[in-house]
């Protein structure tokens, strides 16, 4: 067969979507501009949106795509036959770094002394998280170091202003040479996981500071200029922060032992390392490291959450994008019935994770400014949001996937990356049952961080009576103490589904507010998959309301 094009005429591509490119990731976003402007953040949006165009821009997408495929390579030695411990990324590893340190990802809620600054960097993470995830982890520990860092404050005056510069510095050099420094973190060893106080690096005086010597079963982003860890000291575990490169310019004992080959966030180095009289500084007081590191560890848990909303919109967007540009039996995908529920169940879902990580930052906002509400709501939130968000994170992605059928499934698809990326963020800072038996710690010992939680919910009292009756049985079961920690999931997810329910009455479309009401508090049994929404409700409009395009 020949024609215009030659033998190919039956090559002609047709009914296949475009891209999902060269849009704004922030503007096309309505839950995150309305929820940036009612957590008192609105003076970021010409930054937001200036971050949103280069995050959806093509070519942005093309670094992601390459800093995906060509994953991080360990070098051990240089060809002398020196031991050099580092990790090739490449460029488009470091382009993306330098675009998220110069728009403040890791900063802004330290350098912008206004109320809001928390909310706007959580908003420019969750944007980030859209042009790629795995630049995301150095820039979220970067961010969270600030806070255990200023619990000693020779370390924190010399190192706070390095971890806030904007301008990002891959060099191999002493710290203080660099225009900004990275921090990364390295606490769980093989024996204990998340049971840090069976570590057994061992941290031996000399001086004012000290040798430590052990091995890290997770050391996240080897290549930063400091970690922050934990080891046992003479008064017990501690934490150190530990420079990669000395002040001189010798290279610190930190010997990496392999690269961990993840099942995501494939773009990032996560390593195994050893320490072998290794030098080190303490933060914080002798004996007291999981409390300081735990200063830590609260920050990052609201990035995992951000992390985890962010990838649940991306994946949600793509599955719009392609639905509206594809047809099957002679009708849109999207305008099919079937599709249009489990669109509108995937809507409901990310937009709840995006109000849930705003409100928490928004928290965080307010109790680093002195509101002790604000703070210990955080206190409480991290944990319920943190867990709930990612929980709920991996089947969105996966049920986004399917709306694309088989192309979904292909590597040259984005959604193929977001279901490898999904599950991450519900490990790492803790997985489910360690999340959920601190919720249970943190209502026992902080009972001011439930009570916080409570005022949220009072705020939706009388706005629908299912939400009402669905608080009435949640003090029905917080009341309950028997076999609590068995029940610890449970608790956690319905103090979740309740605060999600108070700001969806206060602040979604009443569409989407009734549609949570009904499919998500209502006595009616679990749905088995998505797409299974109660009858009568407006699918279309919510549907519309997360169209990226």
């Amino acid at each position: 067969m020949t024609g215009s094009n030659g033998p190919y005429d039956t090559h002609e591509v047709f009914n296949q979507p475009p891209p999902l490119t060269d849009y704004d990731v922030f503007e096309t976003d309505r839950c995150l501009t309305q929820a940036l402007e009612s957590e008192g953040a609105g003076w970021a949006h010409d930054r937001l949106s200036a971050l949103g165009r280069r995050a959806g821009a093509h070519d942005t997408q093309a670094l992601a795509r390459q800093a995906h495929v060509n994953p991080p390579v360990p070098r051990s030695h240089d060809a002398a036959g020196n031991r050099i411990d580092e990790v090739e990324f490449h460029p488009a590893w470091h382009a993306l770094m330098g675009m998220g340190m110069a728009a403040g990802v890791h900063s802004l809620a330290w350098t912008e002394d206004r109320p809001g600054a928390h909310v706007a960097r959580a908003a420019l993470a969750f944007v980030m998280n859209q042009a790629e995830n795995g630049v995301c982890c150095p820039l979220a520990m970067t961010f969270a170091a600030v806070p255990a860092l200023r619990r000693q404050p020779d370390p924190a005056a010399e190192w706070i202003p390095r971890v806030t510069g904007t301008e990002y510095d891959p060099r191999h050099i002493p710290a203080a040479d660099k225009t900004a420094c990275t921090m990364g973190m390295a606490m769980t060893e093989k024996q204990g996981g998340s049971d840090v106080r069976a570590n057994t690096t061992v941290a031996e005086p000399d001086g004012g500071e000290y040798l430590l010597t052990g091995h890290k079963w997770f050391c996240s982003a080897p290549m930063s200029d400091a970690f922050l860890t934990l080891a046992q000291a003479p008064r017990g575990l501690s934490c150190f922060l530990v420079p990669r490169i000395l002040p001189g310019g010798a290279r610190n004992r930190i010997f990496i032992q392999r690269l961990k080959d993840k099942l995501g966030n494939r773009s990032n180095a996560s390593a195994e390392i050893e320490y072998h009289r290794t030098r080190a500084r303490m933060v914080g007081e002798e004996g007291r490291g999981v409390a300081t590191i735990l200063e830590m560890v609260q920050h990052t848990r609201l990035d995992a959450a951000v992390s985890a909303a962010a990838i649940m919109r991306q994946s949600i967007a793509l599955a719009i994008h392609h639905t509206d540009n594809r047809s099957a039996f002679q009708r849109r995908l999207a305008d099919q019935p079937l599709m249009r529920a489990v669109l509108a169940d995937l809507v409901l879902e990310s937009t709840a994770a995006t109000m849930l990580i705003m409100r928490l930052a928004g928290a965080f906002d307010g109790g680093a400014r002195g509101d002790e509400n604000e703070a210990a709501l955080a206190r409480l939130g991290a944990a319920v949001v943190k867990y709930w968000v990612c929980k709920r994170t991996p089947p969105a992605v996966f049920e986004a996937l399917e709306c694309h059928g088989g192309g979904g499934y292909v590597e040259d698809s984005v959604v193929a990356r977001l279901y490898r990326e999904a599950p991450v963020n519900s490990v790492w800072e803790g997985s489910g049952n360690v999340i959920c038996l601190d919720v249970l710690r943190a209502m026992e010992r902080e009972p001011a961080s439930l009570e916080a939680l409570r005022g949220e919910f009072a705020a939706a009292k009388g706005g629908d009576r299912r939400y009402d009756t669905f608080i009435a049985t949640l003090d029905t079961a917080l009341a309950d103490r028997e076999g609590l920690e068995g029940r610890a999931r449970e608790i956690t997810g319905r103090l979740a589904l309740a605060l999600t329910g108070s700001l969806m009455l206060r602040h979604a479309p009443p569409a989407l507010a009734d549609a949570f009401c009904a499919s998500r508090l209502a006595d009616r049994a679990p749905p088995q998959a998505y797409g299974t929404l109660p009858p009568g409700l407006a699918l279309a409009d919510i549907v519309g309301y997360a169209r990226a395009d």
